[in-house]
């Protein structure tokens, strides 16, 4: 990995740090920065097609899809506490087997309710109970029945507070993989509460997300971070994006952004994206972009080489500098255990 020359220290300076998935390779990255140094701070662990990632308000229980569980993280360290010069240590407390499901956008809970997550394969919102696999609580309107088709490829979901407002699918198709035929412009957003289509025509649209009253999105297929006007349904641009962009969080006026180079299949080509990029003589990077949402410009980058091409979900940890999680491969898991305080019977 790479960095724009002042991406550390704008990380630093905001007391965070950034969390992202790449189910292409099975991992979870954990971005921060070290106190010691001042250097970058990369720590990675392994879950088989990783790609929702949920952070509960206050950034101590973290939620995480893999290819058939949903896993629940909890922040080991007292607030103020360090493990090694990490200041979050992330262990796996709850596993729940979900099957194939394809979970996309994840929203956890504070109060420590089963979280709210995009069942896509199954094209619904979905929670948890005790017995089933998944609980289904809301299906786009033109979705008939609850069966493992993809129809719609329903992936985003945007929150207000905690309550689910906005979704976002490829397109407003009930047939098995109907969607796929329609990338380049039938996309949509829903209204949760009404099931209303609030814009359309959109190019796979991902990651939608409610900030300071404003609803953000990214069109995918053009390579397009923008807002929507909730009056007219309009995309108004922010800027172009040189790849397959998902995954967006906010820390502060900025958005950082999930950019891939996209998979040379049925689903990735013949997108206005590819059309821009050979017309720029450019080629698809894989990065984090960090984008100032008043001017539109991409003021630091975090540029990822190597194996990894292709990300999902990006997460802000507000108030988390230098994080680490646990794993199942090695014997940390057996010897980092943090016992409850005692209680009467």
């Amino acid at each position: 990995m790479h960095t724009s020359r002042l991406f550390v220290s704008w990380l630093a300076q905001t007391e965070s740090s950034v969390v992202f998935t790449t189910y292409q390779l099975g991992k979870v990255f954990l971005i921060g920065t070290r106190a010691d140094t001042g250097r970058l701070s990369v720590f990675e662990r392994n879950f088989p097609r990783c790609m929702g990632f949920g952070v509960a308000e206050g950034a101590r229980s973290l939620w995480l899809s893999s290819l058939y569980q949903l896993w629940r993280m909890e922040n080991f360290l007292d607030p103020g506490g360090r493990h090694e010069g990490y200041d979050a240590v992330f262990a796996p407390i709850e596993g729940r087997s979900t099957g194939d499901i394809d979970v996309h956008d994840i929203h956890p809970f504070a109060d420590g309710r089963a979280p709210l997550f995009v069942a896509t394969r199954f094209n619904c919102l979905a929670t948890l109970d005790p017995v089933h696999s998944f609980v289904p609580v809301w299906t786009p309107p033109f979705i008939d029945r609850i069966v493992a088709e993809d129809r719609c490829h329903l992936n985003g979901l945007a929150m207000d507070g905690d309550r689910p407002a906005f979704v976002t699918c490829i397109a407003a198709s009930n047939v098995a993989g109907g969607w796929r035929a329609h990338r380049r412009d039938g996309g949509l957003v829903l209204d949760v509460a009404s099931g209303e289509t609030v814009a359309q025509g959109l190019s796979m649209p991902h990651s939608p997300r409610l900030h300071d009253g404003t609803l953000y999105l990214l069109q995918s297929g053009k390579g397009l971070f923008g807002r929507i006007d909730l009056a007219t349904g309009a995309f108004e641009d922010i800027c172009f994006l040189p790849g397959f962009a998902r995954g967006v969080t906010f820390i502060g006026r900025h958005a950082v952004i999930g950019v891939s180079r996209p998979r040379r299949d049925a689903a990735f080509t013949g997108l206005e994206l590819d059309e821009r990029l050979a017309r720029d003589g450019e080629a698809a990077r894989c990065m984090l972009a960090v984008v100032n949402l008043d001017t539109g410009n991409l003021d630091h980058w975090l540029e990822i080489d190597g194996a990894v091409q292709e990300l999902y979900d990006v997460k802000a940890l507000p108030g988390v500098t230098r994080p680490m999680a646990i794993g199942f491969k090695t014997d940390d898991i057996r010897f980092m255990v943090r016992p409850a305080p005692m209680r009467a019977l």
